[in-house]
């Protein structure tokens, strides 16, 4: 019996840890990439909004989006997923919007123009 109480400090102990390093991590990425200042407020509540509520993105809050890079959104995205304040939000649903988020911007910035 004592050998599974052992495990079970083991286990989440383990978890806990590896949370820390992700936010550690994704804090890290954010800071060495100087990822909150490359986007303006009001194209970050839009990608936000777009992100983790309702709402459509601009053509021109897409273009800086893309400027951002995809490794500053991600981490950003996951970083702000971390917020016990966002815990009744489903991850998987938010991911997915995520890259949902980042394909449409990445399809309109770089798809050719009409000819005229």
């Amino acid at each position: 019996m004592a050998s599974l109480n052992v495990y079970s400090v083991l286990v989440v102990l383990f978890l806990t840890c590896g949370a820390a390093m992700a936010m550690r991590e994704n804090d890290q990425i954010i800071k060495e990439n100087n990822c909150e200042t490359k986007m303006g407020l009001p194209c970050v509540l839009e990608a936000f909004t777009s992100i983790f509520e309702t709402g459509s993105i601009s053509n021109k809050c897409c273009a800086k989006l893309v400027v951002l890079g995809k490794v500053c959104h991600s981490a950003l995205v996951k970083r702000t997923l971390e917020n016990p304040q966002l815990k009744d939000l489903i991850p998987a649903t938010i991911i997915a919007k995520n890259i949902q988020t980042w394909n449409n911007c990445l399809a309109l910035i770089y798809s050719p123009s009409p000819s005229a």
